[in-house]
Parts: C-alpha cells; sequence; structure tokens
C-alpha cells in the first residue's frame, strides 16, 4: 500500500536544541499512528512538521506526491483547511463563535456557502453526540463537549490525515475513552489516517502501530492492537 503521508530525514532545531535528528516515518491510509516519548523527546515536533505547521530544516514531508517544502505558507495553510485536520489537547475553538460556527469555519474559509458549511457542521455535531450545543460558546460547554466540537472541526473537511496532538490531555478518563473511540470510527469508518501523539500508553493502546521518540530520534517501532474497548 502506498503511504499517504512520508517523512525522509527530518531534522529541526530551535535554536542550538535539536529536536528532529534525521527521522524518517511512513503514514498509510486508515492506519492509526501513534508517537509516543518523554517530554522533550520531539515528538510534537515531528507532528507539526508532518502537518506542514513547521518547516524541517533538512528532509522532505512528501503527502499524496507533493513535497510540504516546496509550498508556500499560504498553500501549507490551505492543507489544513482540506486534505488535513488538527486536533490539539485544548481544542483551540474561537471563545466568540458558537459550536456550530466553529465547526463551519473551515469551510466558510474556504469559501464553501453558508448553507452547505452549516448543514456539514450540523451534522459532524450529531455525528459526535453534541448537537445540542450547537448554539452555545466554548466557555459554556464542559471539556469534553468542547474537544467533541474540535473533533468534528478537524474533521469538517474530510481530511485524509488527521493530526491529533495529546487530544484527551485535559480530560479525565472516561471522557478520553469517549474521545478516542470517535477518533478510532474515524480511522475505520472514513479511511482516515491518524497521527496521535501521546504520552500515555493507555492512549497509545488505541493505535494499530506506535513509533517512539527519544532524544530527537525514532526507536525501532513497537507494533501494538487496540484494546478490545477501543472498537
Amino acid at each position: 500500500m502506498t503511504p499517504v503521508l512520508s517523512a525522509r530525514s527530518l531534522t529541526f532545531t530551535y535554536g542550538t536544541a535539536t529536536a528532529l535528528r534525521g527521522v524518517s516515518v511512513d503514514v498509510e491510509p486508515g492506519e492509526l499512528l501513534a508517537i509516543t516519548g518523554a517530554s522533550g523527546s520531539g515528538k510534537s515536533t515531528l507532528l507539526l512538521c508532518l502537518a506542514g505547521i513547521l518547516r524541517p530544516q533538512t528532509g522532505d514531508v512528501v503527502f499524496s506526491g507533493t513535497r510540504l517544502g516546496d509550498l508556500a505558507e499560504a498553500q501549507r495553510s490551505k492543507l489544513r483547511r482540506g486534505p488535513f485536520g488538527v486536533l490539539f489537547q485544548f481544542g483551540q475553538l474561537v471563545p466568540e463563535l458558537t459550536a456550530e460556527e466553529n465547526v463551519a469555519l473551515p469551510l466558510l474559509l474556504s469559501r464553501t456557502s453558508r448553507r452547505e458549511a452549516f448543514a456539514a457542521a450540523h451534522d459532524l455535531l450529531g455525528r459526535f453526540g453534541v448537537a445540542e450545543v450547537a448554539g452555545k460558546r466554548p466557555g459554556q460547554v464542559s471539556g469534553g463537549q468542547q474537544q467533541r466540537i474540535a473533533l468534528a472541526r478537524a474533521m469538517v473537511t474530510s481530511p485524509r490525515v488527521l493530526f491529533a496532538d495529546e487530544p484527551t490531555g485535559a480530560l479525565d478518563s472516561l471522557t478520553s475513552e469517549a474521545v478516542l473511540s470517535e477518533i478510532v470510527r474515524i480511522a475505520r469508518d472514513d479511511e482516515t489516517a491518524v497521527v496521535l501523539v501521546t504520552h500515555d500508553a493507555t492512549v497509545a493502546a488505541y493505535a494499530d502501530r506506535e513509533v517512539v521518540m527519544r532524544d530527537g530520534q525514532l526507536d525501532p517501532p513497537t507494533e501494538t492492537m487496540r484494546t478490545d474497548g477501543a472498537a
């Protein structure tokens, strides 16, 4: 199977601190890949490079035959309003907008009609079990609801790759399980590749494959099976 996303020999430094040291990794269509490691190991930097948010100093990230390094910032941003979805630990919802407006936002920025954008937002809020808070702002809903809204926003463009950086780090165990189950369902039902960064072995157990970062490099990958509760 041809990878949907490939990275080769990535290096990245913050000043004099090296975060990535020649990292190479492939992501298959519909695969849930967990990137794990201790704090400061480089796992979040790797995700940001894969998503085109950071540009590595050397090496290539290739998505469907396109080298992200050849794209201007505006073109890479456009990827994140289309084939790339991004979900962060704290959701990063726009506080002034309602849940429905937050979810519709990527489509509106891509000049989709308001009718289509809000219809898609309504459908996804229902899919993720938060339709009842569609008219509420982030500060009026729980943390778990906020993260489901953020997940709906990340999926509203039907991305081919979902990047999730510690998506359950701010949630309790029960809510974490619910959000992770939704992410697994996305990978299975939509054949969306998922790149999941986590320091939590329980979260990593939901993945099809786990790679471990240590000191800016990948250790040999460790295969893992999903737990029964993740189906």
